[in-house]
């Protein structure tokens, strides 16, 4: 039963050409890959991202090889998994075919026969997979997709390989007509065609011969032209998602890089990004998920999350080409050029982009990271500018005296303890907004009457709290954040608490995942929703 032709009346040398051009595109193929590699470290800044080397191949198994964020969108879910298992499926078939026939005989019986079963079957899978792309594509044509002819090469030249592994089956049971070929029900199929059509075994030898040449060309084109193509992600992905963040909660952001002597590395060009995010340009399928999810786009800002990711990677493609080149001429700067500052400022940090990105990019913190250089060339509006100057004068966005922030807890009797003098169970962090703007001061005050009929023992920290700056932390300006960081938590290191909670999910994130562990000390931080249910399902709160 071989899975290969006999080459009937071909010279010897026919066959060994289709298989050495096979191995040296093989060979190209993966240089193209490695050179790429070597380009995204060479360019790119060190990043240490395989540690945890299990927890990473569980990763790679659930969300490359199990679809685990692909799938989370139903139809191009659906239509993603039937074409990329079926992919795995022939890549798996094939080298079983290989050691089959040129090493140990491991197909025999009843395992060959469901061998040819379910590379049959899954021929079916993938064409409902290539049929629904299609549809999606030139018939329902969401805006969210990037459409040039790159995307029609792949999803052509992919059903071009498998309809003609199709009638490779097919040419050799109509010469064949074995016993068994109700096993390659789609093959058998066709091979009656071919018999019903009266074609003799010379034309179907012939036959035979042809497609499966052709198979092996196209096969051939796909390897070459892989580096260059939108397949470039099958192997991107992998790499991308067994080397994505694991070791920090979903609201963290990564801390500003540092070189040698602890100063600040921004990001003025690509050379000042990881390997990683330049791993990422040529990761991103250009899907559209972020970009169908983000706020800022939805609210017709300036801002596409995937155009941002491909604006980082055509920026690496050109200081590749320098590279490459050994030339260094004038290009287009990364942020201000590829990348607009308005785009930058356009991003809320939500997040949302990253927990739809079916290949795991993690945008936020490339965008905090270009943030950091527009702060640090004080490429920033007016409105901010004031805002970050109030934060580092008085410690609060409004620009309002220390001494104010406490003043929605005046009407108060008795007064609120003050956290800082004596012993609280709870530590209301109370947050800028909720102390200092007239209409959150009144559902402050409202939060605080529920404390207290609750029987809640808590204190605040009156004008000794500043601002949390989670946010300040995000519009990049890192120097700020540490400042307040560094003052806050003198503050909390004085007061003698068991737990925090705050009213504001900002001050929240910043305190629980971004605040040095020895100032938190292992004692929770809890929003106000979460000590409430706590009380309520106590029966302490009715």
């Amino acid at each position: 039963m071989p899975e290969r032709p006999e080459f009937w009346g071909v010279p010897v040398w026919g066959p060994a050409v289709l298989y050495t051009l096979l191995g040296l595109s093989s060979l190209y193929m993966l240089a193209r890959l490695a050179m790429a590699g070597r380009m995204w470290w060479q360019i790119g800044r060190p990043l240490m991202r395989w540690d945890h080397p299990l927890h990473r191949l569980g990763l790679l198994v659930k969300v490359y090889f199990g679809q685990g964020k692909v799938i989370m969108q139903p139809y191009p879910g659906i239509m993603h998994l039937a074409i990329f298992s079926s992919m795995v499926i022939f890549f798996v078939g094939t080298a079983l075919a290989t050691i089959n026939s040129h090493f140990v005989p491991i197909l025999t019986g009843s395992a060959y026969l469901v061998y040819k079963l379910v590379l049959d079957l899954f021929i079916l899978v993938f064409f409902v997979g290539a049929g629904m792309a299609a549809y999606r594509r030139y018939i329902v044509k969401p805006e969210r997709l990037t459409r040039t002819p790159r995307f029609s090469i792949t999803l052509i030249l992919l059903s071009l390989i498998v309809l003609l592994g199709l009638f490779i089956e097919s040419f050799r049971l109509a010469i064949d007509q074995p016993s068994w070929a109700v096993w390659s029900p789609f093959g058998w199929g066709v091979a009656r065609l071919w018999i019903a059509l009266g074609l003799t075994e010379t034309v179907l030898n012939s036959a035979h011969l042809a497609a499966y040449a052709l198979h092996i060309l196209a096969i051939i084109f796909l390897f070459v032209t892989m580096p260059t193509s939108t397949l470039l992600h099958v192997a991107t992905t992998a790499l991308n998602i067994f080397c994505a963040q694991i070791d920090r909660p979903v609201g963290q952001l990564a801390p500003a890089p540092l070189n040698t002597k602890g100063e600040t590395i921004y990001a003025a060009s690509v050379r000042g990004l990881t390997w990683k995010q330049l791993l990422e340009g040529d990761t991103c399928t250009e899907c559209g998920r972020c970009q169908d999810v983000c706020p800022a786009y939805a609210a017709g800002r300036p801002l596409s999350p995937k155009k941002l990711i491909l604006g980082i990677r055509d920026a690496f493609h050109a200081e590749q080409a320098t590279v490459l080149k050994d030339l260094r001429p004038e290009i287009k700067p990364l942020v201000g050029g590829w990348i607009s500052d308005e785009t930058l400022w356009a991003c809320t940090t939500c997040g949302a982009c990253v927990q739809a990105c079916p290949v795991m990019i993690e945008h936020v913190d490339t965008i905090v990271e270009l943030r950091r250089y527009l702060v640090s060339e004080s490429r920033v509006d007016e409105m901010l500018q004031n805002v970050l100057t109030n934060l580092g004068r008085y410690g609060n966005s409004f620009g309002q005296s220390e001494m104010a922030r406490s003043k929605w807890a005046q009407p108060f009797q008795p007064k609120i303890k003050d956290a800082r003098k004596e012993e609280v169970e709870h530590l209301w962090y109370v947050g800028d907004y909720a102390s200092f703007n007239p209409i959150v001061a009144e559902a402050t005050r409202l939060t605080a009457e529920v404390f207290e009929k609750a029987g809640l023992n808590f204190g605040i920290l009156y004008e000794g709290e500043r601002n949390a700056g989670n946010d300040i932390r995000r519009v990049g300006e890192e120097g700020l954040f540490e400042i307040l960081v560094e003052k806050n938590s003198a503050v909390l290191g004085k007061a003698q608490f068991k737990s925090i909670v705050t009213t504001d999910p900002h001050t929240l994130n910043a305190l629980k995942n971004e605040y040095p562990k020895d100032v938190i000390n292992g004692r929770p931080v809890l929003h106000y929703t979460e000590l409430l249910d706590q009380f309520i399902t106590s029966g302490q709160l009715k």
